[in-house]
């Protein structure tokens, strides 16, 4: 009876199906309880014991390829069910189409404008040092308006930090370029700050900038006013005296926004008017710590939150919602 098994071996390596009767058929005939094995099995207990040995292992080995054949055959029928059931020719699922952020959408109409009139774009690294930062900037150590930029501390001695400001962009540009430069450096800034409703640790900021000769004042009130018009359509500022350090004179920018309906008396406090950004002419000591003979180049610098600006545009009412990845939000930019 031992004498079979080779044939069988044969037998069962060359068998082929997908159909579950024949698959079943196999199985019962080799291993069920009146199938081929449990035969051998029996047979098995009337041969010599020193014929046990070689007759058990010829036993396993068909035993081996039976199970080995069998898992084949079922993974073979499953992924046969599997193209049975799919319908190969129907068209793929559409997939959902993304759209830009609403920070990138604002942030690009804002470079489109400026370029229009000459700016190009200039970039740095959001790490920095002391000196790009606050001290180049007319911030010198222990000056009180750096307490209006707290920031987070990477290093101290010497002082490595996340930039509060893309002023420091300007400074790098100034370093190494000569006038006349029209620059836009917009990027992600850092504050020590608490999160809120109206502030966060982390925004993003646009800031321009312009050196020549003979720049005044007048043209940067008329390349604020060309903006606001490009950009809300409204071309009605108004300038009030401010403080920066590293500007002089310097101004908060208002638009007029109007008072046409419940929304604009809310955002704008019942005056008409909203905060759009800040600017003034670059002081002189900036530009002498950059190598730049203030006696000869004079220029101006304006800067912005685009998330401010973001939430004008688009009447938002949470800077939180910009940091938080919820599709409901996005999905609204899709078609913009």
């Amino acid at each position: 009876m031992l004498e079979k098994i080779d044939a069988l071996l044969v037998e069962v390596q060359n068998f082929q199906s997908s159909a579950k009767d024949e698959i079943e058929q196999f199985r019962i005939r080799f291993n069920g309880k009146k199938g081929v094995l449990n035969d051998f099995y029996e047979f098995l207990k009337q041969v010599p014991n020193e014929q046990k040995k070689d007759a058990g292992q010829k036993i396993n080995t068909l035993k081996q390829a039976v199970n080995g054949k069998l898992e084949e055959l079922k993974t073979s029928s499953e992924s046969s069910l599997i193209l049975e059931k799919e319908d190969l020719t129907r068209p793929a699922f559409p997939l959902e189409l993304g759209s830009r952020h609403p920070i990138n959408l604002v942030k690009n109409k804002i470079i489109d404008i400026f370029k229009s009139i000459g700016f190009a774009v200039a970039d740095g690294p959001e790490i920095e040092d002391d000196w790009h930062n606050f001290t180049a900037l007319n911030l010198p150590e222990y000056h009180p308006a750096r307490d209006m930029q707290d920031t987070f501390f990477i290093e101290q001695n010497p002082d490595v930090l996340l930039r509060t400001h893309t002023s420091s962009v300007q400074i790098r540009y100034m370093e190494n370029n000569e006038p006349p430069m029209r620059i836009l450096a917009p990027g992600r800034v850092f504050r020590n700050e608490a999160v809120s409703s109206r502030s966060h640790c982390i925004f993003h900021q646009i800031e321009g900038l312009y050196i020549d000769e003979n720049v005044s004042f007048a043209d940067l009130k008329q390349t604020i006013q060309f903006f606001t018009t490009e950009l809300f359509g409204k071309s009605k500022i108004r300038m009030r005296p401010s403080y920066f350090p590293f500007t002089e004179p310097s101004a908060e920018v208002d638009v007029y926004w109007g008072l046409n309906s419940e929304t604009d008396y809310r955002i704008t406090k019942g005056t008409g008017w909203l905060e759009i950004m800040g600017c003034g002419m670059v002081d002189p000591a900036v530009l002498k710590n950059v190598n730049i003979d203030s006696d000869r180049f004079s220029g101006y610098a304006f800067g912005m939150g685009i998330e401010r600006i973001v939430m004008l545009l688009y009447q938002m009412s949470d800077i939180r919602m910009f940091f938080e990845n919820d599709i409901r939000m996005l999905e609204q930019f899709k078609t913009l």
